[in-house]
């Protein structure tokens, strides 16, 4: 091997080191948007209603159920059935619009761009954060 070819080896192994700090820059620059987007998701709500209004579930855009309210005349109905019903259809009503508000954030963090694969490993990072922050919920003080 030549000087010149063994220089140029050494000049390209420094491009590729460079490339790949540019790399972990930019990973920890969109780590940073993630979280900043799981505090958002975190503070938006969204609402799933059943029964014309007589049962209600509040979620945010991480899907966590926040609030559930039942009409107090549809509890004295004492129909268990009906209400197991429709608290099911509203739970189910109100994920529904979170996964929309979830998936409207991400294409605006995207500029529109639609990335496959995205969503779930953006699901899969928001899952990881609640249970570091439930870890440290846990740990004793």
């Amino acid at each position: 091997m030549t000087i010149a070819a063994n220089d140029a080896e050494e000049i390209n192994v420094f491009k590729g080191l460079a490339n790949l700090g540019s790399l972990v820059q930019h990973a920890r620059e969109i780590g940073a948007k993630m979280q900043g987007l799981a505090g958002e998701l975190r503070g938006r709500r969204v609402t799933g209603t059943a029964g014309g209004g007589m049962v209600e579930v509040e979620v945010n855009g991480l899907m966590e159920v926040l609030r559930c309210r039942i009409d107090e005349q549809l509890v004295a109905q004492g129909d268990c059935e009906l209400l197991e019903d429709l608290v099911a259809s509203a739970v189910n009503q109100a994920i529904a619009k979170g996964k929309q508000l979830h998936a409207d954030t991400m294409r605006s963090m995207t500029g529109g761009m639609e990335l496959p694969g995205l969503e779930q490993a953006l699901g899969q990072f928001f899952q990881a954060g609640d249970e570091e922050e439930n870890d440290e919920e846990a740990k004793p003080s």
